[in-house]
């Protein structure tokens, strides 16, 4: 038997599962590499984690190319939503590993069919990510607002209406739940829930949670 449990070890190089445990990141391309050879061919590095590439299999680079293309110099400067899903096999065994949910630049969701098991094929579906288009800096309204809880709740709404990025809606999010705010969103971890509706946002500013 074929022991893989070195496959499970965390490397400080590269994006891991276990980076996902927390929940989905949304982050933004700034290179990609293409090696010759190797069970990893493609780098797709990262402004929010730079030197930790995230090195898609082959079924998340066919999503790729079907969502983005073959030119890979054309990605940067796109963003993308990764999760890690637990499902995820090697060996035969689930080990977990790390899947697209959202890209940006698609006009729609996109639907492709990936292998799961040899000769079994299932449709996989990505969303379309929406870019903030406000123009606002949030961060800097975050910090005028001070400790106004109402503003801070009046502002997590509309920056996410707005689409802003995950990482700014955590640091909002943060600051009107009473945690400690870095000046750094990117030294966030997300929060395990799901980030609220407009509707929750509503009931919490209202004190109803």
């Amino acid at each position: 038997m074929t022991d893989i449990a070195a496959t499970v070890v965390p490397r400080s190089d590269q994006m891991n599962f276990d980076d996902f445990l927390t929940g989905p990141k949304t982050v933004t391309v700034s290179e990609v590499k293409v090696l010759n050879g190797g069970e990893q061919p493609v780098e797709v590095h990262l402004v929010e984690f730079p030197g930790r590439p995230f090195k898609p299999g082959k079924s998340m680079r066919r999503v790729l190319i079907a969502a983005w293309g073959k030119q890979s110099s054309e990605w940067t400067g796109r963003r993308l939503t990764l999760y890690g899903d637990p499902t995820v096999k090697f060996g035969g065994q689930e080990v977990g590993g790390i899947r697209i949910s959202h890209l940006s630049d698609i006009p729609g969701p996109i639907e492709v069919h990936l292998t799961v098991t040899r000769g079994k094929r299932a449709p996989f579906i990505v969303q379309p990510l929406q870019a903030d288009t406000s123009g606002r800096d949030w961060l800097a309204e975050l910090d005028a607002a001070g400790d106004d809880h109402d503003l801070i709740g009046t502002l997590g709404v509309a920056a996410r209406n707005a689409h802003a990025p995950a990482e700014v809606l955590d640091v909002i999010r943060r600051k009107f739940k009473g945690h400690a705010v870095p000046a750094d969103p990117e030294r966030f971890k997300p929060l395990d829930e799901a980030e609220p509706s407009e509707a929750e946002w509503a009931e919490i500013r209202k004190g109803q949670r």
